[in-house]
């Protein structure tokens, strides 16, 4: 299993230039509470409130996390909640959710797609898919570095 550093310095190969970066520091939070919209979205014949398919995938990417480091699981733990939160909010709006949802999520991925445009370099998850779990954990690593968390 490859370390914190090595997957953000390999996931930073293709996300250096400034604007692409501002772009994911938008697009990649939209693009979780958007998947995570939809996924709240489909009816299962169990559960509740908090038991659904979104929980579900929250639980595998820290645990996914966890893996690589339990200080960025906890952290991704925390961020994970405030963005399952913000569907609830989503909720709120008068359209169904998975329609803001999907709306939200295609606009957010048109620009990620534009910043890699302007990057010059394909999306890392063309190279491997794990690298659409990195992408929340690479902000995260960002932060903890900026307030001197050691992970």
């Amino acid at each position: 299993m490859k370390t914190a550093d090595q997957w953000f310095d390999l996931y930073g190969e293709s996300h250096r230039n400034p604007v692409n970066k501002a772009i994911h520091w938008v697009c990649i939070p939209l693009i979780v509470v958007s998947l995570l919209g939809l996924l709240v979205s489909v009816p299962l014949p169990f559960g509740g409130e908090w038991l659904n398919l979104a929980t579900v995938l929250l639980a595998f990417g820290v645990g996914f996390y966890s893996l690589i480091s339990l200080r960025l699981a906890a952290g991704m733990l925390v961020t994970s909640t405030g963005l399952y939160l913000a569907t609830q909010a989503l909720a709120l709006l008068p359209w169904p959710l998975w329609v803001t949802s999907l709306v939200i999520f295609v606009l957010a991925w048109i620009g990620q797609l534009i910043g890699h445009v302007i990057e010059g370099k394909k999306p890392s998850f063309f190279q491997d898919l794990q690298f659409l779990l990195i992408g929340p954990l690479w902000l995260l690593g960002f932060v903890y570095r900026r307030a001197g968390i050691s992970y």
